[in-house]
């Protein structure tokens, strides 16, 4: 396949891009991508070679300078889907870099606001123990303050006033969501400041709570039939169709979050002992039993569909490059997926997360106790687990006073 795609005498390159480009080619084969995506990729990369080569410029001085200035030209054409070509050029240069034929990216002296910003990030992560995840939830927000009230510099002119004129402007037409996600990250960042010294006062308290009713809605589910109709419904004779259903059992049965499923790595399932090991909120690593079910999924999935990759994540993208899953969205996807293939659709805003719903449901209908199904569900609160007791209704149906009538009054 390689001798197909690599650039042949013919092409008569300089300075030797012509073999970068050949090794370039060679590990995104070993990746996993497509021979017709390599093909594309050199057609927009050797144009950018025979650029190179009429203006002289050697191979230790190419930068993204340079490739704006190659992408810079009229007779260039657009793509109404992104920009492939930049996209290839990037990652040639990124190659060049890594096998040290073109210079390290230089580093941009930071600003003050960046160093702000950087150090309640490694507060974060290195002090509260949040993951990357909740801290690139938090980060839009904080880096929006932090620009719109030009800090570090006016960090002494902050003060209650400043700060919730900022989020009545803000929250003007946007969801409770929105804006609960915008306090919860102000509140953070202002106490950050005062830990920091920073600020002489702790302004976190200066954000006006937003109402929030916890327990007001029932929280969506599937009964323990609709479970197995959506288990059932995976097509488990192809490879997608085999990791979805090792995902979807470790969403049902064990209720794991989407998080924790893409966290999951080899490593972590534990086959001499049946347990496995979940890598749960604040760095907490917790074991769980590996049901036979559960196993068997997994391990048909690692025989037969995951394929080979250095990654040590269980779940692997299934387009080249194959490595670890990008994000909890992904899981969300498969479960959404699965869901529509068995002509379920649950009101409301539905995940991964119905899973881990219909699990606790199930086992509070059963008479589970709270304090069980929080050690199940790996809840540092109990509070978390009370949004459940609501669920059982026969057993709320003992509890509640029967409705006034006319008669009753009287």
């Amino acid at each position: 396949m390689l001798e197909r795609i690599s650039p042949g005498a013919g092409l008569a390159v300089a300075d030797g891009l012509d073999v970068h480009l050949a090794e370039l080619l060679t590990t995104l084969a070993a990746e996993g991508y497509a021979e017709k995506t390599l093909h594309g990729k050199r057609r927009l990369i050797v144009p950018f070679i025979y650029w190179a080569r009429d203006a002289r410029l050697p191979v230790d001085e190419l930068d993204e300078a340079c490739i704006g200035v190659f992408l810079a030209r009229p007779a260039r054409r657009r793509s109404k889907r992104g920009d492939p070509e930049r996209a290839a050029l990037d990652q040639f240069l990124e190659h060049l870099r890594v096998v040290g034929a073109a210079p390290a990216r230089r580093p941009s002296e930071p600003s003050s606001a960046e160093v702000l910003v950087q150090r309640y990030f490694d507060h974060l992560r290195d002090g509260r123990g949040l993951c990357a995840r909740s801290i690139a939830v938090y980060s839009p927000f904080v880096c929006a303050f932090v620009g719109a009230q030009r800090l570090p510099q006016r960090v002494t002119s902050l003060d209650a006033c400043a700060i919730r004129s900022y989020l009545l402007d803000r929250s003007r037409d946007r969801s409770a969501s929105f804006v609960k996600l915008l306090t919860a990250a102000l509140r953070s960042f202002l106490r950050f400041l005062f830990l920091d010294s920073e600020t002489a006062a702790d302004l976190s308290t200066a954000v006006p709570p937003v109402r929030r009713c916890r327990l007001a809605a029932v929280p969506p589910f599937l009964t323990p039939e609709e479970v197995e109709q959506v288990v059932a419904a995976t097509d488990h004779s192809t490879a997608r169709g085999r990791r979805a259903l090792a995902i979807l059992l470790l969403l049902a049965r064990l209720g794991l979050r989407a998080s924790e499923v893409v966290a999951l790595e080899l490593d972590d399932i534990l086959w001499e002992v049946g347990e496995i090991v979940v890598r749960g909120k604040g760095r907490l690593h917790s074991r769980l039993p590996l049901l036979e079910d559960v196993g068997e999924a997994l391990a048909v999935y690692l025989r037969e569909a995951r394929g080979r990759s250095t990654s040590r994540r269980v779940f692997l993208r299934r387009c080249a490059p194959h490595v670890g899953l990008s994000g909890p969205t992904a899981v969300c996807t498969v479960a959404r997926e699965a869901l529509q293939r068995a002509g379920l659709r649950p009101a409301g805003r539905v995940g991964a997360h119905i899973f881990r719903h219909s699990l606790a449901t199930r086992m509070i209908r059963r008479g589970a106790s709270l304090g069980e199904i929080a050690q199940v569900l790996r809840h540092r609160s109990i509070d978390t687990t009370q949004l459940y007791a609501k669920v059982d209704f026969e057993a709320l149906r003992g509890v509640a006073l029967p409705w006034p009538t006319e008669e009753a009054s009287r």
